[in-house]
């Protein structure tokens, strides 16, 4: 946490020079730049320019920058039809470092969100961490380390080590993970158990055994997910979707996510 403490001053520092006279620069492609590194960022289609927005914070899979991600339809496709504000940070090159808690990759995604909170009203009571592959990893590792103020976690196809000690946590957690996933392997729990990648979780918000299985549920034909659902915790609840594929974003899994989140009509994409 030392760590986290020393860059978020240097961070901060910069803020207010890193950003005067810049607001609005930045848009999609175009990177917002923090210190030495940046960040993108996309508004959703519609906006007035004066309503606060909800924030997806969404982190690159290994060899990607955000660039990807403000141009994904499954990423940016959602968050664009829905009000939402997306900051995609860029991993230094092109990666993560989610491995251990001593990680300045934390530090640097809470100054993005200080920053774009300077150039947008952001609604930090709707504020949604999510991510990738290594992406999904570090999105772990963010609310791990600092996720008190996070609405919800929205991850995909990559976990941390379910022995991880998390000393902060969202208030929801929502996972959705492929057992045919052989890049960041579905994490099957002793005798082939098939809710242990969100352990972590269940135990941090202390939730009751067994989940409520919610049966199967789709956005789109070609994909099915099972959905087990942890409601009675201590705090937060987790929700655990699985199905039988790869490592992909799934079509609609995002965008159904915020349309629970953001009680809106369910809707695709």
């Amino acid at each position: 946490m030392r760590y986290l403490v020393v860059i978020l001053c240097m961070f901060w520092a910069d803020l207010a020079v890193a950003t005067e006279g810049v607001i609005g620069q930045c848009h999609a492609e175009v990177p917002c730049t923090l210190g030495d590194r940046s960040y993108h960022v996309l508004e959703p289609d519609g906006w007035d320019g004066k309503t606060s927005l909800p924030v997806v914070l969404h982190f690159h899979g290994w060899m990607r920058q955000g660039t990807i991600v403000v141009k994904h339809p499954r990423v940016a496709g959602a968050t664009r039809r829905r009000g939402v504000l997306l900051l995609a940070p860029n991993g230094e090159g092109k990666t993560w470092d989610f491995w251990t808690s001593q990680t300045d990759d934390v530090a640097f995604a809470t100054a993005v969100i200080e920053d774009a909170a300077l150039r947008y009203p952001i609604d930090r009571e709707r504020l949604f961490v999510s991510g990738y592959s290594f992406g999904s990893a570090m999105a772990w590792r963010y609310v791990c380390e600092n996720g008190n103020g996070v609405a919800a976690l929205l991850a995909i196809s990559g976990t941390l080590r379910q022995s991880e000690t998390c000393h902060q946590a969202p208030q929801e957690i929502r996972h959705v993970h492929g057992t045919a996933d052989t890049v960041m392997d579905f994490p099957f729990g002793p005798n082939g158990e098939s809710t242990w990648p969100v352990k972590l979780w269940r135990d941090r918000l202390g939730c009751a055994e067994p989940g409520e299985e919610r049966g199967d549920w789709s956005v789109t034909e070609i994909l099915s997910f099972q959905r087990i659902a942890w409601e009675d915790c201590t705090e937060g609840r987790v929700l655990l979707d699985v199905h039988n594929r790869g490592h992909f974003i799934p079509r609609g899994w995002i965008g159904r996510q915020l349309d629970e989140l953001l009680a809106l009509p369910s809707s695709y994409p």
